[in-house]
């Protein structure tokens, strides 16, 4: 539903008229919030069609770029930032679709990898396809838009300890 008005602008002249601090950061936190609603809804309807939602397609993403399609479970929860138990659960599940399996490590018995099938090659490079297509869900943001964007948002995660930037990304 679109509105004739900014709700995220009228929250903030509420605050404002409330006396309540920190504005700005309500209104940005808010607006990546809602960026972040649109993108995941443009993002799973371009991914539904080839049976994937976003973490599926990460996850798949992930392996496809190793030189032998796997990784350890480990590895895939430290890259993607996600926790052991959400790795587990999406894999389970590229797994039931037979676009992963899983095999022990050769060399760690604690280990077990997560092996990219060619299923799971097939879609993940549809998927790639799809979420071209449709621009990552940015559409509508211009070339210098988006890089405003990656450049703010670097900012805030650098800050939040998400990695640490290398020198010719620090700001």
């Amino acid at each position: 539903m679109t509105l004739d008005f900014d709700p995220i602008d009228e929250a903030a002249a509420n605050w404002r008229g409330a006396g309540w601090a920190a504005v700005d950061a309500m209104t940005a936190a808010t607006s990546i919030t809602r960026a972040h609603q649109i993108l995941s809804g443009r993002i799973d309807a371009a991914l539904a069609p080839v049976g994937l939602n976003f973490s599926r397609f990460e996850v798949l993403a992930l392996l496809s770029f190793t030189k032998e399609g796997e990784l350890p479970l480990g590895k895939v929860g430290d890259r993607l930032q996600v926790h052991p138990a959400s790795v587990t659960n999406t894999v389970n599940r590229l797994e039931a679709d037979g676009l992963v399996a899983r095999k022990p490590h050769p060399t760690d018995r604690r280990t077990t990898l997560a092996v990219l099938t060619r299923d799971g090659r097939r879609r993940v490079e549809q998927a790639a396809v799809a979420l071209a297509e449709i621009e990552f869900g940015v559409a509508g943001l211009t070339g210098d838009g988006r890089r405003s964007v990656d450049t703010a948002i670097l900012e805030l995660r650098v800050a939040a300890g998400d990695f640490v930037a290398p020198p010719s990304q620090r700001r």
